[in-house]
């Protein structure tokens, strides 16, 4: 794991996020500095918000490698989870129902260990079919209801199938693509954020 500190721009305990997915959250292709997580510190420390970002990013990591490693990741302590898998799952035509399924047991350790979560949904291209976008597309609204989470509903978002903002494979997102992915994803956690202080 790789540790994004950012320098505290108010005196306060930087509270810790962890970024629990796949080759998104994990920074693929990209240097160190360009990676999300690197990028998501930069913006908090510009807003006055101090944090320290944790990459739990496996690249290839499907949602059920994310639940055989949740306990190590919540070994780190945070106080806020962005769980962003899902992808791999869908890429590899993997039944929705496991898929929900892997995501609640993640969220129910994550939240079990005190831990507010934010939920970055992915959507299924056309391509796999009406029935299977159907039910892949529903798992993160429906997870996001039951347990009372922070829903960003689509992680690319103003990214997905841009050219200028993904690498040459057209999947994973570039560095201008991920301060996009920053921007949109940058409401939600602060709104954990203030969950976070208002419980503290």
């Amino acid at each position: 794991m790789v540790l994004a500190l950012v320098s505290p721009a108010r005196a306060a305990d930087p509270i810790r996020i962890l970024a629990f997915g796949d080759s998104l959250t994990a920074g693929y292709g990209l240097p160190e500095a360009e990676t999300l997580t690197a990028r998501l510190a930069d913006a908090l420390n510009k807003m006055g918000r101090p944090a320290a970002v944790i990459n739990g990013g496996v690249s290839g990591d499907t949602t059920a490698d994310g639940l055989t490693r949740i306990d190590w990741a919540l070994a780190d302590k945070p106080q806020i989870m962005i769980l962003a898998l899902g992808a791999n799952d869908m890429l590899r035509g993997i039944d929705p129902a496991s898929t929900r399924a892997n995501l609640e047991g993640i969220i129910e350790k994550a939240r079990g260990a005190g831990v507010e979560v934010v939920l970055a949904g992915m959507l299924a291209p056309p391509n796999l079919g009406t029935e299977y976008k159907s039910a892949f597309d529903a798992i993160y609204p429906g997870l996001a209801k039951a347990h009372n989470l922070l829903l960003m509903p689509f992680l690319l978002q103003d990214v997905a199938q841009i050219s200028d903002l993904n690498q040459g494979d057209g999947i994973h997102p570039n560095g201008n693509g991920i301060e996009v992915m920053v921007r949109n994803l940058l409401p939600y956690v602060t709104q954990a954020m203030d969950r976070v202080e208002s419980s503290s």
